[in-house]
């Protein structure tokens, strides 16, 4: 198994010899990840993580289904409904920054599992709250769920699979998102002909028994294992792993391990910081700054709009059904959107997509606000969609890429607490504004906010594109 390690000329190594073998063994297990072809094994750790994220966006994601009947049950104003929306991502923010932060200490598959537990407990709370003060409690419990799910699920799936393919299934993943958008719609939609909202939450609660899934069949990263020195159980699940490859591939023998950059001194086990302050270390700090600009503009304008899509519809005469329909109808276009997303991030690279579907949600949210009929509306609402959730698939693939083994959760999931801000910022901005601005101004200010979020990204983003997460690290 053992293969070539490049060491950078003029590196001075450390007298202390347990260390050059602990930096040795870190990048001997990446080598052996990265030249794995991809098989079904590969593609079933995605599909277990890819389904775990789309049942997270269908619990979200009925919100904008379900708040103008929540609304009218509990005679809620713009604003009280905007920050009972809000209450989620709080509980996002707050489950993002934790659970990066103990991926990186106690493991990815632990907090994966634990998150669902979260979620699913969230979700079955809501079914069952009297007034909107328990709803919004709720909320937050759900809401700290699926922040944590997001940074962890991230790490996961690029650490197990290789250069090649990492952004193309990272942006895949994405995807899972806006088709859970619109099983929540359809949903809604199914329940809400018979029963109230509280029987949709019920029915998300169900999925959490998923985790399962994630326990027997999932196994713990070993880079995470190897960067914490826990080379013996990295070697064995390693072995497994290349076992269950070689049995995929009809006899076929797997490849040499490639050379990849051995770690700097200063990022020796001996010299490991704190995994938050590495996101501020040399070399580090620029991205941190990039990425979250990136995130909380985004999100700001992403949140901002879509949660208040049903209402707003509804707003404008149509029943609670056909704001359903309408709205399941431009989500639709969220599908060739991250099919795009996931096609340009191989062959023009993650800083250009990043940029093209940014800028495409700005001019699309603009016109969206200001749509002579409707008719428009509907056409532009697509055009809106496909942007967004383009955009969405990109920066879930690029933001983990960013980081070391040592802080990829933590990176990916400050990264997604300060999105989480935005995204608490958003609804309740919205629901202040709308009686003073309108909807031309509400789709303004989302489209000022991904103007913001794609300048960070041309002026401070490096490119990632075809290089391993070592090679990104140096």
């Amino acid at each position: 198994m053992a293969g070539p390690i490049a060491i950078p000329a003029g590196t001075a190594l450390p007298e202390d010899i347990s260390t050059i073998r602990a930096r040795a063994s870190d990048v001997m297990i990446a080598a052996r990840l990265e030249r794995l072809p991809m098989t079904q094994f590969q593609r079933n750790i995605f599909l277990i993580i890819a389904t775990a994220w789309f049942f997270d966006s269908i619990d979200l994601g009925s919100l904008t289904f379900l708040l103008g009947s929540i609304k009218t049950e509990f005679g809620l104003s713009t604003a009280q409904a905007g920050l009972l929306s809000s209450m989620s991502f709080i509980g996002m923010f707050l489950g993002a920054g934790l659970s990066g932060m103990l991926a990186d200490r106690f493991g990815r598959k632990l907090v994966f599992q634990i998150s669902m537990i979260f979620w699913g407990l969230g979700s079955a709370w809501c079914a069952y709250s009297p007034d909107a003060t328990t709803l919004g409690y709720a909320r937050l419990l759900l809401g700290f769920g699926m922040g944590m799910e997001f940074p962890v699920a991230l790490a996961i799936v690029s650490e197990f699979l290789p250069t090649a393919k990492r952004g193309r299934y990272l942006a895949i993943m994405e995807g899972f998102w806006p088709l859970g958008f619109i099983a929540a719609g359809c949903l809604s939609y199914v329940l809400l002909s018979t029963f109230d909202w509280r029987a949709v939450f019920l029915a998300q609660a169900v999925p959490a028994v998923f985790l399962f899934a994630i326990r027997f069949f999932v196994p713990e990263s070993p880079r995470w294992l190897a960067d914490r020195g826990r080379f013996d159980e990295a070697n064995r699940v390693m072995g497994e792993i290349e076992a269950k490859v070689s049995a995929r591939l009809d006899g076929r023998s797997l490849p040499e391990p490639l050379p990849l950059p051995l770690p700097l001194p200063e990022q020796a086990r001996g010299e490991r910081r704190f995994s938050f302050l590495e996101l501020w270390s040399p070399g580090y700090a620029s991205r941190t700054v990039m990425i979250w600009l990136t995130w909380f503009f985004a999100l700001l304008g992403f949140y901002g709009l879509t949660t208040w899509l049903g209402a707003l519809l509804q707003e404008a005469g149509h029943s609670v059904t056909k704001s359903v329909i309408y709205t399941i109808l431009i989500s639709l276009a969220g599908v060739p959107g991250f099919i795009t997303s996931a096609i340009l991030v191989e062959r023009w690279g993650r800083k250009p997509t990043a940029v093209l579907m940014l800028l495409g949600s700005a001019v699309a949210a603009y016109l969206y606000g200001h749509s002579p009929s409707f008719g428009w509306l509907i056409a532009l609402g697509l055009m809106m969609q496909f942007f967004l959730f383009g955009m969405w698939s990109v920066l879930y693939a690029y933001t983990p890429e960013l980081y070391p083994t040592r802080a990829r959760a933590t990176g990916a999931g400050c990264a997604s607490a300060v999105g989480r801000v935005g995204s608490l910022l958003g609804p309740y901005i919205i629901g202040i504004i709308l009686p003073v601005l309108g909807q031309g101004g509400v789709f303004a200010l989302g489209a000022g906010s991904f103007v913001i979020a794609a300048a960070s990204v041309a002026f401070l983003g490096i490119e990632t594109k075809g290089r391993s997460l070592e090679a990104i690290s140096h």
